[in-house]
């Protein structure tokens, strides 16, 4: 870890006063948040849940596209204006009833474009439910 500060209490505030409602409704729990990378968790709810009891895609895709402000949070040492410009997500198998871990990295920093990867698991980390990889534009 670097000599960057940007803590989780500030992640905490951040997430609270920046996220719209419905990504509120996530209930994203700050596990470790170190330089260039979080690990969040989804706490298990009947709310993300599609018919048959398993964590909807919308909800997958929206927890990896949160975690990775916070990764280049991390990386900025603060909140900076970004936008995502790109996020393609492949799912690798159903999650059901159970936290989902959200873990963001970034792959290559850079002045204005970040590349990072998000691994989404409910078993542990070698038994991924989804992988995504993304593109920020630090504004």
């Amino acid at each position: 870890m670097s000599d960057k500060n940007f803590t989780i209490a500030e992640a905490r505030l951040l997430l609270q006063e920046k996220f719209a409602p419905w990504v509120q409704d996530l209930d994203l729990r700050f596990e470790s948040l170190e330089d260039g990378e979080v690990l969040m968790r989804v706490p298990a709810s009947d709310r993300l849940n599609r018919e048959g009891g398993t964590i909807c895609g919308q909800a997958i895709m929206a927890a990896a596209d949160t975690a990775m402000v916070f990764a280049v949070a991390s990386l900025m040492d603060g909140f900076v204006p970004m936008t995502t410009v790109s996020q393609s997500s492949s799912f690798l198998r159903a999650a059901t009833e159970a936290d989902m871990m959200v873990h963001a990295s970034i792959i290559k920093p850079g002045r204005t474009i970040v590349y990072g990867e998000v691994y989404l698991y409910t078993l542990g980390p070698d038994k991924p439910i989804a992988h995504v990889t993304n593109t920020t534009m630090l504004l």
